[in-house]
């Protein structure tokens, strides 16, 4: 499997994925809002973020590249918008590279089935880079 850059934005992912799929002479990409995402009713959707960009991709010459808006109230730097995701159908790969990777550094979401991957999880290294983990189902969005 490969790493793949993951790019965050600050509620203009859907115009930045268009720019890029025209440029690019792509199709219109399969967008995922947060909204789409089954609720929680311990951790309601605030209104502001339902229409924001959870996850979208294009393949730009045989490279995948995914974006996502950043979340309301989180935190967004430019320059430091982009996260690598390890994707990987073998889940004790996955596991160990996190847990290699926590080592000194910073649990965003431990690994655990979502929505969308049967184990998913975030890591910042001890380096500061933000590392994203997915199971691969072989299904593509």
């Amino acid at each position: 499997m490969s790493i793949n850059a993951y790019l965050n934005f600050q509620g203009n992912t859907r115009e930045v994925v268009t720019f890029y799929a025209e440029v690019f002479n792509l199709p219109t990409p399969k967008i995922i809002t947060f909204g789409d995402m089954p609720a929680h009713p311990d951790y309601p959707l605030p209104e502001e973020a339902k229409n924001g960009v959870m996850h979208t991709r294009l393949d730009i010459n045989g490279s995948p590249l995914m974006f996502s808006d950043v979340f309301p109230g989180m935190p967004y730097v430019v320059g430091n918008n982009i996260s690598l995701s390890y994707v990987s159908s073998n889940a004790d790969e996955i596991k160990n590279a996190f847990h290699k990777l926590k080592e000194g550094g910073k649990i965003g979401m431990e690994l655990q089935a979502t929505d969308w991957s049967k184990l998913y999880g975030q890591v910042e290294d001890k380096f500061g880079i933000l590392w994203q983990f997915n199971l691969d189902s072989g299904e593509s969005f």
